[in-house]
């Protein structure tokens, strides 16, 4: 039987799963994630969903292939018919931020679920949405995957402390800084926000001027935050502590 290597983007997801969950893997697009887990033998159960029927068949011939038991397949938007007495782990990754928020908002039970979250594009509007429906940011790590940064963020029902307006772009400092990705990070957001606020500059419009000054005071604190973390050398291992688990064959 063949056998599964995820991508890096996947595989960072992967490690994170706690051992034994009963998963729901949402936009779950070829079922690789969850059939992979499902073979490792790291979680019980797993129930994968996309709006999409393309995918979903995807989906199951990836599942025939690899001989995966214990998958349900589900066509729907978000988690609207997943029970949420089946699962108790929820990954939503490969969308955009404001997207995975609107999934969260419209399954107020998944703030009593382990989140693994992996924002596409606006990993700032995700964060910024989090403390509005009773969610704590647990851990933040990055994987490098075909050249390009993906923030992978854990997170559970609480109160976390207030993210600052660099927090939102990044993650909070002391869950970031010594991911050995995070200079790259500081350096990429430094390049995004400085085009953006190059194009803000010409313009005269009030609400403009508004963004402009937030876009200078984030890039003041990224400069300062890339020096602190080059003089600081952080490197090795993110800082998911107990959230993280090791490494095995099929890479979780």
């Amino acid at each position: 039987m063949d056998r599964i290597k995820l991508p890096p983007r996947l595989a960072a997801i992967g490690r994170l799963v706690p051992d034994g969950a009963r998963l729901a893997d949402v936009g779950t697009d070829h079922g690789l994630l969850p059939i992979a887990l499902l073979r490792a033998g790291k979680i019980r159960s797993a129930v994968a969903t996309d709006i999409r029927p393309g995918p979903l068949a995807r989906a199951r011939e990836n599942a025939a292939r690899y001989g995966a038991e214990g998958l349900r397949l589900v066509l729907c938007d978000g988690l609207a018919l997943v029970s949420p007495e089946e699962v108790d782990t929820v990954v939503i990754a490969g969308m955009g931020g404001e997207t995975a928020a609107e999934i969260l908002a419209a399954a107020p039970w998944t703030a009593d679920t382990f989140l693994i979250l992996q924002p596409m594009s606006r990993p700032e509007a995700l964060r910024a949405a989090l403390p509005g429906l009773g969610l704590a940011i647990t851990g933040e790590t990055l994987a490098e995957d075909t050249g390009r940064l993906y923030p992978v963020l854990t997170a559970r029902r609480g109160e976390s402390p207030p993210l600052s307006e660099t927090d939102l772009y990044t993650g909070r400092w002391e869950l970031i800084r010594t991911d050995p990705l995070a200079g790259r990070l500081f350096k990429q957001l430094q390049s995004r926000l400085k085009t953006a606020a190059a194009g803000l500059g010409q313009s005269e419009r009030e609400e403009d001027r508004g963004r402009l000054e937030h876009i200078r005071r984030v890039l003041r604190e990224l400069e300062l935050r890339g020096r602190l973390y080059d003089a600081g050398c952080y490197r090795g291992c993110g800082v998911f502590g107990a959230e993280s688990t090791p490494g095995a064959e099929d890479g979780f």
